[in-house]
């Protein structure tokens, strides 16, 4: 299914949020109340201490009994495993690919969770971007943020693109949280919540 700008159905945050950036449509595989729920969006850097990597698969445990519509790219190592604990849960799973959706190379352990309705395929791109890309994955990053009520960031590098766009979402008042860790003491500094509030 593809909603379009202007449409009633049109997630309005993509319009409050992205302004003239906000997509022309998104393409949804999956039940699209899903986006009704409260959602959570979930971000790691690809390089994550080990630390973190605990911490993170504990909450991801934790989400699996929680209320919250996890969201997210899932492509960094530590989402990807995030990824696969959720989809053996009950919870519901919103899967935001960086590029088009293509229902004929779905993987096999998406099909049950998009058959009992509880995964939803969401993209903000059409049918020209078939690969991922640094600046595809960042487009997307700023999709679910727009979308997502609330933001836990595992790890963010220092200096890197993680860290800069957890600065700009905490700076426009978005609700930011991660690990009580010593490797987040800069997510911390610029206001980022301790994770053992989210649930």
């Amino acid at each position: 299914m593809q909603i379009v700008h202007g449409d009633p159905r049109y997630p309005l945050p993509l319009v409050e949020w992205l302004g003239a950036e906000a997509p022309a449509a998104i393409t949804l595989l999956g039940d699209p109340a899903l986006l009704e729920r409260r959602k959570l969006g979930m971000f790691c850097s690809v390089r994550c201490p080990g630390s973190v990597i605990v911490g993170s698969y504990d909450l991801a445990q934790r989400l699996r009994q929680g209320d919250l519509a996890v969201m997210g790219g899932f492509h960094s190592p530590m989402e990807r495993e995030w990824l696969a604990v959720l989809l053996r849960g009950p919870e519901p799973v919103i899967l935001c690919p960086a590029r088009r959706i293509t229902v004929s190379r779905l993987p096999l352990e998406y099909r049950d969770p998009l058959a009992e309705g509880r995964l939803l395929m969401l993209s903000c791109f059409g049918e020209g971007e078939r690969r991922a890309t640094a600046d595809l994955a960042m487009a997307r990053n700023r999709f679910v943020a727009a979308l997502a009520d609330v933001l836990f960031v595992a790890h963010a590098e220092p200096g890197g693109k993680t860290e800069a766009f957890c600065l700009d979402l905490l700076g426009r008042g978005k609700r930011l949280y991660t690990l009580d860790d010593r490797s987040n003491e800069n997510l911390l500094a610029m206001g980022a919540r301790p994770a053992g509030e989210i649930c």
